[in-house]
């Protein structure tokens, strides 16, 4: 099973929009999947599918003792296509304890599927963190704005450092580097993760080669949303460089979106946009990176930011075509 954690470092970026769309793309493509919503405190992905009516989901099953996991997966008129809602609706959905958030991974990863999409909520919560790290390479979703940019950095900053905790032995070596880093003021916000390696090289080799090896598998993919025009694509490259210089990690480009207002009215439908308008361009964008995803190739981070910038002015070609007459 491929896991597809959505991320992003603030709300209104399209989070939700890639995590639907991306999903009946993949399943259109032959792939069994299943979409939750781990949006715990604003649950409203099936809106986007379409479904009416929920009334049991994550946050029923954890707090209704002896309900099957089962029962929360439902069918979608998609086929190929499973949902898991969220559930906003019961209290503390959004703030799980530590053995909740356990208990939901297991039964998420022992899903009969070949791709589990996870549609994550915003910002740096616990939730957020620890399921984007189910896998080495998450999916990070901004847009050209900077204050957008800035979010999706300091979410990356957030899960690396979650990573090097999670890589490090409670009062070991490591974890106290780290936590004389968390009680210093203004030490995080500072930080730069190559030079935090080597200090904890120093003090505790064994867990600095448990962080350098759990860095090396950390791959996270940038979805660029909201383009206007293709030189918004370049603002992209600071995210890439910040991420390389301060967290020691390669950041790879998976794919660029315009902004549509088709997608108002596909939503006003209750129609994902690669439905409501399969040939529209925002549609053609979410297969080619459906397409990445089932093994077309991402490229390294250089080659995946050039492929990038081709690919943003050939949408902006397309998107100013007259549109074929339909046969």
């Amino acid at each position: 099973m491929v896991i597809l954690p959505i991320g992003s470092g603030k709300g209104g970026v399209g989070k939700s929009l890639l995590a639907a769309n991306l999903s009946i793309a993949l399943a259109e493509a032959g792939q069994r999947v299943v979409l939750a919503d781990l949006d715990l405190g604003a649950s409203n992905l099936h809106t986007m599918l379409g479904i009416r009516g929920v009334r049991e989901g994550i946050g029923t099953f954890l707090t209704v003792p002896r309900m099957a996991f089962a029962d929360i997966l439902l069918p979608t008129e998609y086929p190929g296509l499973a949902f898991i809602p969220g559930d906003a609706e019961v209290p503390g959905a959004a703030n799980l304890k530590p053995a909740q958030r356990r208990r939901l991974a297991r039964h998420l990863e022992c899903l009969d599927c070949d791709c589990l999409v996870l549609d994550l909520g915003p910002g740096t919560g616990a939730v957020a963190l620890e399921f984007f790290l189910l896998t080495g390479s998450g999916i990070v979703v901004t847009t050209p704005a900077l204050t957008s940019i800035l979010n999706a950095y300091l979410f990356l900053k957030n899960v690396v450092f979650r990573l090097m905790y999670d890589s490090s032995p409670k009062d070991s070596g490591a974890w106290e580097v780290l936590e004389s880093m968390r009680r210093e003021s203004g030490a995080l916000q500072k930080a730069y993760v190559p030079r935090i390696l080597s200090r904890i090289a120093a003090e505790d080799p064994e867990s600095g080669r448990a962080i350098a090896a759990s860095l090396a598998r950390f791959k996270p993919l940038l979805v660029l949303n909201m383009l206007e025009q293709p030189g918004d694509v370049d603002r992209a490259d600071r995210l890439r460089r910040s991420a390389r210089e301060y967290l020691g990690v390669d950041l790879a480009h998976l794919g660029v979106m315009y902004r549509d207002e088709l997608q108002g009215l596909a939503l006003g439908s209750r129609l994902p946009i690669v439905r409501y308008k399969p040939r529209a361009v925002l549609s053609q964008e979410v297969r080619r990176i459906a397409g990445k995803l089932l093994g077309r190739g991402i490229g390294s981070s250089d080659e995946s930011f050039h492929l990038a910038e081709e690919e943003a002015e050939s949408d902006f070609r397309l998107a100013r075509r007259p549109e074929d007459p339909v046969p």
